[in-house]
């Protein structure tokens, strides 16, 4: 939960509400929101993307020639072009993760809605999806935007975090929950 505060108030928590509100005043919330979502998406699925952002070897110019070219690929908004060059000319780009997921939690907010991060030991189904929204609303009395990621080592189950709860039903805790349990006997 610390982390997830200084995430939200920290450099990342700054720079994210310094584009949130450039979006708004440019009413391109969305299309920022839409453009980080895929710059998620490419770094989850490229190591080499998140090396150029993470490591420390390379310059600026080369971090910001790289970054250029995949916003050109992505066709992103000018505002997110922007934003990113400014990262990279600041040597900032190592917490691009963190403004996106604060970024979008932002968004949340003004939606009324509210994210839950959703950890599952494969990828959950459509109807999945919409069964655990419909819970977690119900939960809430919110809109629940959902953030999943697989994690095969959990065997089974779901570890599902909302704001400041973590609900763990993962077969992987259960199992060590047993094991600690008969070493006690």
């Amino acid at each position: 939960m610390a982390a997830e505060h200084a995430r939200e108030t920290g450099l990342a928590g700054r720079y994210a509400l310094a584009i949130f509100q450039l979006a708004q005043e440019e009413r391109s919330v969305e299309a920022v929101a839409a453009d980080f979502t895929t710059l998620k998406q490419l770094m989850a699925e490229s190591q080499v993307l998140t090396r150029l952002i993470r490591a420390p070897v390379f310059s600026r110019e080369e971090q910001a020639a790289g970054m250029n070219g995949v916003l050109n690929r992505m066709e992103a908004a000018p505002l997110t072009r922007r934003f990113i060059l400014l990262l990279a000319s600041k040597r900032r780009l190592f917490a691009l993760a963190d403004i996106i997921r604060a970024y979008a939690s932002l968004v949340a907010k003004q939606k009324g809605e509210m994210s839950a991060q959703v950890t599952s030991a494969r990828p959950l189904s459509d109807d999945e999806t919409a069964e655990l929204k419909s819970v977690l609303k119900s939960k809430t009395s919110k809109d629940v935007a959902l953030e999943t990621r697989v994690d095969p080592s959990l065997l089974g189950g779901l570890i599902v975090k909302v704001g400041s709860r973590m609900i763990d039903s993962s077969l992987r805790t259960k199992l060590n929950g047993l094991r600690t349990a008969m070493r006690g006997q």
